[in-house]
């Protein structure tokens, strides 16, 4: 139960129903896989709108498929419903697959754009019957709306208390039942009895090169981009196994084909147009690769601190432990140890430098 006074709960402040998600941190790198400005020009175009479109993520998409087929005979909503994994991967994207194949209506916030209890209800007491409110980032929704949001999920009503003092009453709020979908890119800081509430859970993983390959064939045909299928292997193979930056690089190479080949890309135009805007065949950008000839040239493959490391490339130590290495790690070409940040074997390969010999 929470109080709020009625311009709180019916006022027009905070988030509404169908706020548009406020951006994730949006840098200057053309390989991170957090969303940009220049992905929401055609994000809504490339996304796919049913299952069948979907590609990739083979597992999740069946198991949706049967569950919302389920849900669909029962006539009830789709039962509440949670995706994780690294930014890029589809979260959102199956979010609005979820609802159009429910034939709901999607409406779409943000933990961090529901500041106050008097949001979610703004939100909630707009919601139709059955209809899909995702919330992206839910993990940073704040204490006292997730107290909220309890209740709503589980028995689709809001206790809330208006006025204060002798004239303070007591109402319930009956809402439609409605399926929430969460996203967070962070599992571990969901709180337990959030967490709990979920009754379907997917973690999505990265895609395989196949998968990505047709990806870019779909958005290629989508943009009338022509492309043939060695020109969307070799844009998917440096996409980091992320269709976020798969459609990216897709969009940097149709500009380079445009300008320097005429228009068509094949794979000798889009090896060219990747190495002109410094992506190489790993999909490591300039700074990853400032980061790797750090540590291999600069230190000798000995272990580093990270205050050190971010000094030598000039970036600040949280952006680089948070942007650029676990993409590094993944690849094992760094590793870290107690002594700090060192290159591997592989990093030294990858650099066609020989490892020195370590006393």
């Amino acid at each position: 139960m929470w109080e709020a006074s009625q311009d709180d709960l019916f006022g027009a402040g905070g988030a509404g129903a169908g706020a548009a998600t406020p951006s994730r941190r949006a840098g200057q790198r053309s390989m991170t896989a957090e969303l940009t400005s220049d992905d929401l020009e055609v994000d809504r175009t490339l996304r796919p709108r049913t299952l069948d479109d979907y590609c990739g993520q083979e597992r999740v998409r069946e198991n949706l498929r049967v569950l919302i087929q389920a849900a669909c005979d029962r006539n009830e909503p789709l039962d509440h419903v949670i995706f994780s994994g690294p930014p890029g991967l589809g979260k959102t994207t199956l979010a609005g697959v979820v609802a159009n194949e429910m034939g709901a209506t999607l409406h779409t916030t943000s933990g961090p754009a529901i500041e106050r209890t008097g949001d979610l209800a703004a939100i909630l007491t707009n919601l139709g019957e059955g209809d899909i409110l995702f919330v992206d980032e839910i993990h940073r929704l704040n204490h006292q709306v997730e107290e909220v949001l309890y209740p709503a999920m589980e028995d689709f009503f809001l206790d809330i208390v208006i006025g204060k003092g002798p004239a303070a009453r007591s109402i319930r709020l009956d809402i439609p039942r409605f399926t929430l979908v969460g996203a967070t890119t962070r599992t571990g800081l969901l709180t337990g009895p959030l967490r709990d509430r979920f009754g379907i859970s997917y973690r999505l993983d990265y895609y395989s090169t196949e998968e990505l390959t047709r990806i870019v064939v779909r958005s290629a045909a989508i943009l009338g981009v022509e492309i043939d299928a060695q020109g969307a292997a070799e844009v998917a193979s440096r996409s980091r196994g992320t269709p976020r930056l798969a459609n990216r690089l897709l969009k940097r190479v149709r500009d380079y084909a445009q300008v320097r080949a005429g228009g068509g890309i094949s794979w000798q135009v889009a090896a060219e147009a990747l190495s002109f805007f410094e992506i190489d065949e790993l999909g490591l950008d300039w700074m990853d690769v400032k980061i790797l000839d750090a540590l291999v040239r600069t230190f000798r493959g000995r272990p580093v601190g990270l205050s050190t490391v971010a000094s030598a490339v000039g970036e600040d130590p949280s952006t680089l432990e948070d942007v650029y290495e676990p993409y590094l790690l993944q690849q094992g070409l760094i590793i870290r140890t107690p002594q700090g940040r060192q290159a591997t074997s592989a990093a030294f390969e990858h650099l066609g430098i020989v490892p020195p010999a370590h006393g």
